[in-house]
C-alpha cells in the first residue's frame, strides 16, 4: 500500500551529492543520497507527468466553468 507524502527536504552535502528525506504522514523518514544529476532527472520526470496531466486537469477546469455560467 502506498503511504502519503508528509514533507521533504534537499539537503546539499557539500561535495556535489544531496540526502533527499522522505517523510510519510505517520513520521516515518527514509533518506536517498542523490547526485545533482539524479536529482534532475527527477524534476524532469515530474515535470513531463505534469504536463501530461495539465491538459486533463484544465479540462475539468473549463467543465465545471461552464457549468457554473449556466
Amino acid at each position: 500500500m502506498a503511504k502519503t507524502l508528509a514533507q521533504f527536504t534537499i539537503t546539499p552535502d557539500g561535495e556535489g551529492d544531496y540526502t533527499l528525506h522522505l517523510e510519510d504522514e505517520d513520521g516515518e523518514t527514509l533518506e536517498f543520497l542523490a547526485s545533482y544529476e539524479q536529482l534532475d532527472l527527477i524534476v524532469e520526470a515530474i515535470e513531463e507527468q505534469l504536463d501530461s496531466d495539465e491538459e486533463d486537469i484544465l479540462a475539468v477546469d473549463e467543465d465545471e466553468d461552464e457549468d457554473e455560467e449556466e
